[in-house]
């Protein structure tokens, strides 16, 4: 083994994640530490997908989209599959994105204009109490 592994601990301190984190990882599949008994030792392979998990569910990915991407780089192309789903996919996760943010610019501005409003009415209510 030439290669440096990391123990689970240096990982999470590494990642900031916890170790359940890297387990259920490790169960889903998206994640293959060697095992030496109960020792989870980490290649510079599973940093490179934690990297990538990480990022991928930063971007609202589901964990199946991420293994499913992950997987393609296997594939023996030099990873022209991957690449290429990945862009179509970011794309699509791009746009329903700039979708949701517009939603909620619209629905922030209605909000405003309900508490200018509501001010509005108060002060109306508040000054008819004075007279």
């Amino acid at each position: 083994m030439d290669e440096e592994v990391l123990t689970i601990r240096e990982m999470c301190d590494l990642f900031e994640v916890t170790p359940r984190t890297l387990r259920f990882y490790e169960a889903k599949e998206l994640l293959f530490p060697i095992r030496e008994g109960q020792k989870r030792l980490f290649t510079n392979r599973d940093r490179a997908r934690l990297t990538l998990i990480l990022r991928g569910k930063r971007f609202g990915f589901s964990l199946e989209q991420i293994r499913q991407l992950l997987n393609l780089y296997d594939i023996g192309d030099q990873g022209e599959r991957q690449l290429r789903e990945v862009c179509e996919a970011a794309k699509e996760r791009l746009a329903d994105m700039e979708r949701q943010r517009d939603e909620l610019e619209i629905g922030i501005e209605d909000l405003r204009a309900r508490i200018e409003w509501g001010a509005t009415e108060l002060e109306k209510l508040a000054g008819r109490a004075k007279s």
